[in-house]
This record gives C-alpha cells, structure tokens and sequence, in this order.
C-alpha cells in the first residue's frame, strides 16, 4: 500500500495544495511528509523541493534510533473510524513548522513546512498542516474507487479557514463552546471593509469584537442608541466610522453583528481586534497577533522587515563587533522608519577603506548617527530622491545620491530604477551593501551586483514530481 500509484497521487495532490495555500499565505514555501500506512510498514519520506535536507541526523535520532514515536501510538487507534486522529508530538525542530496524527487508514505522518521569518504567528499553519493530517486519512480511507482529489484543490485555499480554525482553538481555550460570535462573517466583514474607500482612501482606526456576555464591562465614550446601530455587514457605513477613531487608541465596538459604539482599548478577557492601517492591516485575538491582511486576502506577513539578510551581510566585513551591531541598529530603525511612514528610499553602507563615488549632497561635517536626533534627521532626508551614504565609522556622509553603474546581467526592468541601481552600484563597489526599501514595504538587500535572499526564493520549478524515497535510504544518502 505504501508504494501504490494511489497513495502517491493521493499524497502529490494533498503536499502540492498545501505548498500552493501556503506560497500565497507566508511566501515561497515548500512542504515535507514522512509516514507509515500501516504499523508494520517502514517510514517513506516526500520531499520533492529538499526542505529537509540537512536534518538527516536529527530525523535518523528521531525516527530510526529511538522507537518513541512508534509506541507513543495508542494501540487502539485502529478501533476508530478515520475521522479520529490522534495528534503526534510537534517535532520542534528550527527553522520548520511540523504537525501530525495517527489514525486507522494511515498509522503515522508528520508533515512538516518551513517557518518563516515574518510570521505573525504559527497558529494557522498548524491548523493547516493539521488539516492535511486529516484530508489524507480521510482519502486514503476512500480507496482509489472513491477517491475524489479535492483535497489539494481545497488545501490550495485555505487561508480563510486556517485562520478560523486557530481563532476557534483559541476561544475553545478560553471558554470551551460556549461562544457567541461567529468566525466567519466577522473575517469576511473584515476583508469588506478593508477594501472599501472613503473619500479615495483606504481605513485607519481599531474594530474590536467582544463577546456578547463581557459587553457590560466595557466603558464606553459613545453609545449608539440599540435601534440605530450600524449592521456590520453595510461596509460602507462601518468605513465612514472608522474615521472617528483613526490615529487613535479609541475603537469602534462590535457583538459581531452590529457597531455598538466607540471605547478605549479594550481589557475583555477575551477579544478580537482589527487594525486597518491603509492598504494592509492586523487581525489580533486573544492578545496574539494572528495575521495581516491586503488586497482581499489574508496573510502571515508581519509586513515588518526582519533585515536578516543585512545582519548576515555584515558578518562577512571586518569589523568591530559593536560597531557591527550599531550599524545594524541604524539600518533597522532607517528602514522601520521608511516603513512606518510609507515612502521608499535607499541606504548605501560603504564598508571600504575609500569610500565609493556617490554623486549627492555632501554634509560638513559628517551625521554621527548614533545620536538620535541626527538619526532622525537622516531619517527625514532619506524622503529625498536618492540614497544615503552611511560609511563605516556609522556616520552619514552625503544623501540624495545617485547611484550609477554599468549594465549586468540580472537586471529586471519590472523592478523599476532603485532596484536596478542598486544591481549595477554593488557589482562596481563590492564592498558595499545597498538596502532598498519599496513604498510598499517590501525591502531588497544587494551586495556584489545580486540581491540576497535568505532561505528558499521559490526559484525551483513549483511542479511536484514525488517519488517515495525510504527514510533509512534518504538518513543515508544525505
């Protein structure tokens, strides 16, 4: 059964859903299974796009040394039908996400994900990797007769409901079933009206949903009177008062099915808020920030630059090790800064002994950037056409400059002049690292005339050729 052509179309179309749901939610991702169908069978590992290459010693401790993971399985978990799984223990391992059950079509599997760096949160990946564990029971059980294959169409757009499902787990924590407000509408309401413009703008301000039976401890500013409140679902009307609390620390208050009102933050022992910040914003339940949203959609994006590609960067320079840190420090607060405000700018760090030829504005003397205030000028002035030029000594010697260079391979007219400049200024000045930072908050790295990337880019070929491959085979080969 472990080899059948069955298991491995049933097993090809569940991972490349998952990979699919999972590339638009938190980035190029790619997705790992290791399982058993039946107790008697040796562990098969899918691992089409090596996401578990250099965890062979920690899998071989985990799965061919030590049994635990066998035992660990019930003996009766073949005594109930395929909707039971027994969940098997988060693996835990750096730098991926893993989740997996027991059931009695498939006696073990673990799938597993890589986590990425700017998550909000794990929660709904798990739900989705759990979900997996319990779509492949459920066709495996099926057989080939029976078998349907909607299970990868459906893991492809999960999104929606791996996001409810980990707000659910959250609030079945909390107060068990007794919850009043539903999941459903409350997110796609959420998305309505992230979507709908006043005036040509996009909504600020905070919409909290309380819990129905907690609403008589919140201290309200304004109380709408219970015949004229705003039904939630007229977007429209629920974007006109958003304005009343922008750029603010009031929020609209909701039962989930109408605008109550407007308080102060909100201490319910259990809430959900959403925070619009223009074209993007922050769904937070429980006080965990559990996703972002934009365009119609939901995400993981933290849209926070984690800039772990500068810190990597850097280590190749010979420098001081605290002034490494306090260039770091500056980069960071130059791009949250960019970030925070919505503008796009460009930060040259010339670690050469001579500096670079940038054609900008000089300044006599130099910024020390390691004052605040003249942090915060630079900050103002990289809102000026060009890039800053920050040398090693962590002081700003010019801004507005171009930055000029002759043409390489690897250009990408799509990606407009900051970025191709930045391509062309690096592969004539090695020994510099350009940071740009786009209006829409996505920030590239260049060194050497590449932009860096850390961890997978998605640049392998998205199609899924699986071929079963026996963990001892796989410990060994790696």
């Amino acid at each position: 059964m472990a080899g059948s052509s069955f298991v491995n179309r049933c097993i090809s179309e569940t991972l490349g859903g998952i990979r699919d749901g999972l590339s638009l939610f938190s980035g190029a991702s790619r997705v790992a299974i290791i399982f058993a169908i039946s107790g008697i069978d040796d562990l098969v590992m899918y691992d089409p796009q090596n996401l578990l290459k250099g965890y062979e010693p920690k899998l071989k401790n985990i799965y061919l040394q030590d049994h635990a993971w066998r035992s660990g399985i019930s003996k009766n978990v073949y005594s109930h039908s395929y909707n039971y799984i027994e969940p098997q223990q988060n693996l835990k391992l750096d730098g991926l996400i893993s989740c997996g059950g027991s059931s009695s079509t498939v006696f073990y599997q673990m799938w597993f994900t890589e986590h990425h760096p700017n998550l909000c949160s794990t929660g709904p990946t798990e739900c989705w990797l759990e979900h997996a564990v319990l779509r492949l029971s459920h066709d495996i059980a099926n057989d080939s007769s029976l078998y349907t294959g909607i299970s990868g169409s459906f893991l492809r757009e999960y999104a929606l409901h791996a996001v409810r499902d980990y707000i659910i787990d959250k609030v079945n924590r909390t107060f068990g079933l007794d919850y009043h407000i539903r999941i459903y509408p409350v997110l796609d309401a959420v998305l309505s009206i992230s979507k709908t413009n006043e005036e040509g703008a996009r909504p600020f301000g905070k919409l909290t949903f309380v819990e129905p039976r907690f609403l008589d401890t919140i201290t309200y500013l304004a109380h709408f009177k219970g015949s004229e409140r705003p039904p939630l679902n007229n977007f429209k009307h629920v974007r006109k008062l958003l304005q009343a609390v922008e750029h603010s620390d009031h929020t609209l208050i909701s039962d989930g099915k109408s605008i109550l009102g407007i308080g102060r933050n909100i201490l319910a022992e259990f809430h959900i808020t959403v925070d619009f910040q223009g074209k993007f914003g922050f769904l937070t339940a429980g006080g965990e920030k559990i996703c972002s949203f934009q365009d119609g959609s939901y995400s993981s994006n933290t849209h926070r630059a984690k800039l772990f590609e500068v810190e990597e960067a850097l280590l190749d320079f010979n420098m001081e090790t605290s002034s490494r840190n306090d260039l770091f420090r500056i980069v960071a607060k130059l791009v949250h800064n960019a970030g925070d405000k919505i503008f796009g700018c460009t930060f040259v760090l010339d670690l050469a002994e001579n500096p670079a030829d940038t054609a900008g504005q000089s300044l006599t003397p130099p910024l020390d950037l390691r004052e605040r205030e003249k942090l915060t000028l630079a900050g103002a002035l990289s809102k000026v056409d060009g890039a800053l030029h920050i040398r090693s000594d962590l002081h700003l010697y010019s801004f507005a400059c171009l930055l000029d260079g002759h043409r390489i391979k690897g250009e990408n007219r799509a990606r407009g002049a900051r970025y191709n400049s930045a391509l062309r200024f690096t592969a004539q000045y090695p020994e510099t690292i350009v940071v740009v930072v786009s209006a829409d908050r996505p920030v590239s790295i260049f060194r050497g005339g590449k932009e860096i990337q850390s961890g997978y880019s998605g640049d392998e070929s998205l199609h899924c050729n699986l071929f079963p491959l026996p963990l001892k085979e796989w410990v060994q080969e790696g």
